[in-house]
């Protein structure tokens, strides 16, 4: 049950999460390994990223591995940094609020300079905003951002951002006892999740609305790239058109969702991770078979299938073999 009420009471309570903003989430936190060249090979093997960049004597780690060097792992950090008592100070007040539950949003991360192996991470990190009373279709809870700043050797390598939301979760009623399924009041099936569509992605979404899907390609060096992107991974360049793809591909990789439930959903479920026949990959529903038939390599070929009157995806229907 949420405690904090609207009016003076709940002008009250933001006022005493404001007086987190600024204060210290971690100090002189000092990464476990120096950058190295293994975790580097490992992280490029699991994302399938053979940029010759990461490999080498003069091999810098991927830029997306910022947060990587600073975790503690599974025994934590043990020297005393990490966390500081602040953070467990506004967790506390937000749980006894009754904001108990906690998922993670969204990060974004600044890239100052390259990390490369011998190199020392340390860390600073400080909460940033604590929002005002927000309404999400989980539940109502605050937002809280938190901002890591990452160094090494002493110098500003990159600012990592982590946004969380401690929240409420909504209530969703049950029959009264004795109520017969028949007795219940239908209920509009929920709607799925809208994809975000940005300056970066608009070309691919407008081309899904044709019934195409469209690949990225370097102006410069002809890579392909998949999602899209403002820039080429491989060379840098901002030069970019497109070609349509085939449809035809394969099964790289996949799940099976069963739990938890999401609204609009049908556990199970099967989200699989699409290698097109042009070399790149998508994330999308595989369908046409029952989730536990799918497989690694299974042929797939692309369909545009409307899941309700505003969206339309590009899913992928498994192929007889």
């Amino acid at each position: 049950m949420v405690r904090e009420e609207g009016g003076a009471s709940g002008a009250d309570f933001l006022g005493r999460l404001k007086k987190f903003e600024g204060r210290a989430a971690a100090t002189a936190g000092v990464g476990k390994d120096l950058v190295n060249e293994p975790m580097i090979r490992h992280w490029c093997e699991a994302m399938g990223d053979t940029h010759a960049a990461y490999t080498g004597p003069d091999a810098i780690a991927p830029p997306t591995m910022l947060q990587a060097w600073t975790m503690g792992g599974l025994s934590g950090h043990g020297d005393g940094t990490g966390r500081a008592t602040a953070y467990d100070e506004l967790f506390e007040l937000l749980d006894g609020a009754g904001y108990a539950s906690v998922v993670a949003t969204d990060c974004e991360q600044e890239y100052v300079r390259d990390l490369r192996p011998g190199d020392r991470v340390s860390y600073d990190a400080v909460i940033e905003t604590v929002s005002e009373r927000k309404t999400t279709k989980l539940g109502t809870g605050h937002f809280v951002t938190t901002r890591m700043d990452v160094l090494a050797n002493g110098e500003l390598a990159g600012t990592h951002r982590f946004r969380i939301l401690k929240y409420a979760p909504a209530h969703r009623s049950s029959p009264a006892a004795g109520q017969r399924p028949a007795d219940r009041a239908v209920r509009p099936r929920p709607v799925r999740p809208r994809p975000v569509v940005n300056r970066d992605n608009a070309g691919f979404w407008a081309g899904v609305a044709e019934h195409r899907l469209l690949i990225q390609r370097c102006g410069d060096c002809a890579e392909l790239r998949f999602p899209w992107l403002p820039g080429c991974h491989a060379c840098g360049s901002a030069r970019w058109d497109t070609v349509e793809a085939s449809g035809a591909g394969t099964v790289f990789s996949f799940v099976v969702m069963h739990h938890p439930p999401f609204p609009a959903f049908d556990p199970p479920y099967a989200v699989g991770l699409i290698e097109l026949a042009e070399g790149v990959r998508i994330v999308s529903n595989v369908v046409g078979v029952a989730a536990d038939e799918v497989r690694i390599g299974m042929p797939v070929s692309l369909e545009f299938v409307r899941v309700d009157a505003e969206l339309e995806l590009p899913l992928f229907r498994a192929e007889a073999v």
